[in-house]
């Protein structure tokens, strides 16, 4: 049986040749190979088999997401760092935004590339996400202890090695004002081969250690997605689900309905749905906002509170997750709020009426 390390360099596609084999040089580029090879030399490229064997047709959902484009040359308002994460970094591998927690880059790689990745300016390649510096970065969360709680990612950290995995979750739980571990993965889709009895294991040690997972179609829970799910699931880790909004992908009221309804059942909480971050090379996949509100109405009061998750934008330049709601407070007075539900039906809402304190009636004093 082969290894998960084997499966992965044996059977993804990684060269715009071997896309061509598999899907016919019309749909890697054709007479224009050349033109999206800079695509290519931008930023990595690889399909894992799983990602590989739910492609039914080029263009469909999951293609768009892993295959190179020449609509990525197409740079417009695209930002290089959108999120300003270099800026918040005092040390490598480090981004320390939020108050009391931490973005730990703890790998460089990924399983797939997803073309429309925030990181693409670094993801792939590891003089940019330096495994050799990652002490300095332990130093870091060991001498800021507002930092409790430490979010690893990178690249995939679940494509270490047991050993690796093991021996940063020892490190950090190690540091006494870290209280919540967290890994950012997409492993559990793109190959779910890698949630092994053994990972699951030495994970379990960690707690609290929680995991947030990235679906973005309903297609992409395979049975063997799910499978890999139940294991992390099985062994105590909660799991949330980070979806991000895409232009032919996903930007459809029912089939995000569907995507929320099947982690649910997959034992995943639906955490966040996101704008397309405003990076270079991805422009392409951004929808509009209304759009991201419109799924949201479709959701909220159609189906399960557990499978809303939060709309948001991570603000470029670097302000971080603000969200967005729908519109559903329609007046406040001092009388009412006038509130519209799910189903666009108005409701007035009475508020609470101010106590007036009795002033005790004084009672007369004889003097003199």
């Amino acid at each position: 049986m082969e290894t998960w390390q084997e499966l992965l360099r044996k059977k993804s596609i990684a060269s715009l040749e071997a896309l061509a084999a598999r899907f016919g040089p019309e749909h890697a580029g054709g007479a224009e190979i050349e033109r999206l090879r800079q695509a290519v030399d931008n930023f990595e490229f690889r399909i894992s088999p799983a990602m590989v064997d739910l492609i039914q047709s080029p263009g469909d959902p999951i293609w768009r997401q892993y295959v190179p484009t020449l609509q990525e040359l197409d740079i417009r308002d695209g930002i290089v760092d959108s999120l300003n994460e270099d800026a918040d970094s005092p040390v490598p591998n480090i981004t320390h935004r939020y108050p009391d927690r931490a973005l730990f880059l703890v790998s460089p790689v990924c399983a797939s590339y997803c073309r429309f990745c925030t990181r693409r300016r670094k993801v792939g390649d590891p003089e940019k996400i330096p495994m050799s510096q990652l002490e300095s970065a332990f130093q870091y969360l060991e001498e800021h202890k507002e930092i409790r709680d430490v979010i690893m990612s990178g690249g995939d950290p679940l494509l270490l090695s047991d050993r690796r995995v093991d021996d940063i979750c020892r490190r950090l739980r190690s540091i006494p004002h870290l209280e919540v571990l967290r890994i950012g993965s997409r492993v559990p889709c793109h190959l779910p081969e890698r949630i092994t009895p053994e990972l699951c294991e030495i994970l379990k040690r960690y707690h609290p250690l929680y995991i947030n997972t990235h679906f973005n179609h309903p297609d992409e829970l395979t049975r063997a997605a799910v499978q890999a799910l139940g294991r992390l699931a099985d062994a105590g880790i909660p799991l949330g689900c980070q979806t991000v909004l895409l232009k032919g992908v996903n930007d459809d009221a029912e089939v995000m309905k569907e995507l929320m309804q099947r982690l649910l059942a997959a034992r995943v909480r639906p955490y966040y749905i996101y704008m397309c971050d405003q990076v270079a090379g991805a422009e392409h996949f951004r929808t509009s906002i209304e759009k991201g509100l419109e799924i949201i109405k479709a959701l909220r009061g159609w189906t399960s509170g557990l499978a809303v998750p939060h709309f948001v934008i991570d603000a470029p330049g670097g302000g971080g997750k603000i969200p967005l709601l729908p519109e559903y407070v329609v007046k406040i007075t001092d009388k009412e709020v006038v509130l519209r539900n799910y189903a666009g039906k108005l409701y007035r809402y009475k508020p609470a009426k101010p106590v007036r304190k009795k002033i005790p009636a004084l009672e007369p004093v004889l003097v003199g």
